[in-house]
């Protein structure tokens, strides 16, 4: 088990090789929840996460302990298998002291996280479609090349320096009631309820996982939750709790909570739009579980990590684009109209009067039932809501033509 005096040794390690990102509170997402909200901005942070205070103060105690124990042998290099924030962590952190990194990724990882982790000088081997995959093969790696294996989350040290969050937001906000932490391997929540537990004994810790990726939540709570194949918040991931981390979840964390990829979609718009701040799936959990539970936590005072930004740029498009159609700011219609000259225009003669502005246009002749003599014509629109697409239909019936929202 970690202690408190294991994690403020680690934030003397970390005094000026980490950010001290801030924690405030976010007055609209208050309004929103029903709790009184604070966010720490984890994606801050260089690397664009929490994990390089693990991966820092992991490193540094190698290099400490290899000077100590063995003068005059330098340290070969560090592995580490990763989805990407704990590769790009102890890339920048091996670089910055001279060490040798080999990052072994799954194939899944986004291609932003890939780029990033090698833009540190590391050497990134992509291996197996699992974290487990990679692992197995990184520890392969680390016997044949003597490097030392630095796990993301099921070691101490990685713990400890992921505990210093907490000793963080505390200092900044001293009286919160509840802290929401996402949960992958647990390397996270393991340090900051180690935090809580000696400086707050009554403050409630809560982890939150994605119901795709339930391992944690399964082995505390002893359910049988599937497991799925992928996750937008690949960050959390996990097929297999970490042994370390398990027994400190066990004895320290009140309670798991799941959401679902919706949740967590919604929750990354949500700071996108109200924050203007960029927070990958995992990172967004914390928020997607005060949406998802508003009674569990109505009028407490709770504190969330938003934990990392790296997100792919592709997956951000595509959540902000589904977020619009949620919000009925995207429509797709279907309008039935006779096949004569003029029809075309006098359908979006109308639908600009209505004032939705029309993003594509499908004109169907051959792939509908209609009757030979008619065409069916699919719109996608911009509009400013639901209400909205309403009008719209409103005003095309009474243009004479059947629409529909599809």
């Amino acid at each position: 088990m970690i202690d408190l005096e294991a994690i403020t040794q680690a934030a003397a390690r970390l005094q000026g090789q980490v950010l001290h990102t801030p924690c405030v509170e976010s007055k609209t997402l208050s309004q929103i929840t029903g709790a009184q909200v604070f966010l720490k901005f984890e994606n801050l942070q260089f690397t664009a996460s929490f994990k390089e205070r693990g991966a820092c103060n992991k490193l540094t105690r190698l290099v400490e302990s290899d000077a100590r124990e063995a003068p005059g042998q330098a340290l070969q290099g560090v592995i580490a298998m990763s989805a990407g924030n704990h590769a790009q962590g102890v890339a920048y952190h091996a670089q910055r002291l001279g060490l040798r990194a080999v990052i072994v990724m799954p194939r899944f990882t986004p291609g932003v996280k890939i780029e990033r982790t090698r833009s540190f000088g590391a050497e990134v081997v992509l291996h197996g479609e699992t974290l487990d995959e990679a692992r197995a093969h990184a520890l392969l790696l680390a016997e044949q090349q003597a490097l030392r294996f630095v796990h993301p989350y099921d070691d101490a040290d990685v713990m400890a320096g992921q505990g210093t969050v907490a000793l963080e937001m505390l200092a900044d906000v001293p009286d919160l009631d509840t802290l929401v932490i996402s949960v992958g391997g647990g390397g996270l929540i393991a340090g900051i309820a180690t935090v809580a537990r000696a400086l707050r004994p009554g403050m409630e810790v809560i982890g939150v996982q994605s119901s795709r990726f339930p391992a944690m939540f399964n082995a505390i709570k002893g359910t049988q939750h599937p497991q799925g194949n992928s996750s937008i918040a690949e960050g959390i991931a996990v097929g297999r709790p970490g042994t370390l981390t398990q027994a400190v979840i066990a004895q320290r964390v009140d309670d798991l909570l799941l959401v679902d990829e919706g949740d967590i979609e919604q929750a990354c718009l949500m700071l996108l739009e109200i924050e203007k701040t960029l927070v990958e799936g995992a990172g967004a959990a914390g928020l997607a579980a005060l949406l998802k539970y508003p009674e569990r936590f109505a009028g407490k005072r709770v504190g969330l990590v938003l934990c990392g930004g790296n997100i792919d740029p592709l997956l951000l498009a595509a959540i902000i684009e589904r977020g619009m159609v949620r919000a009925g700011r995207l429509a797709r219609i279907s309008v039935s109209a006779r096949d004569v000259p003029g029809s075309l225009a006098k359908i979006t003669t109308t639908v600009a009067e209505a004032g939705a502005n029309i993003e594509e246009v499908h004109h169907q002749r051959a792939f509908t039932a209609l009757a030979v003599q008619n065409v069916e014509i699919e719109l996608v629109l911009q509009t400013r809501g639901k209400s909205h697409i309403v009008d719209v239909l409103e005003a095309l019936h009474g243009a004479g033509f059947q629409a529909q929202e599809q």
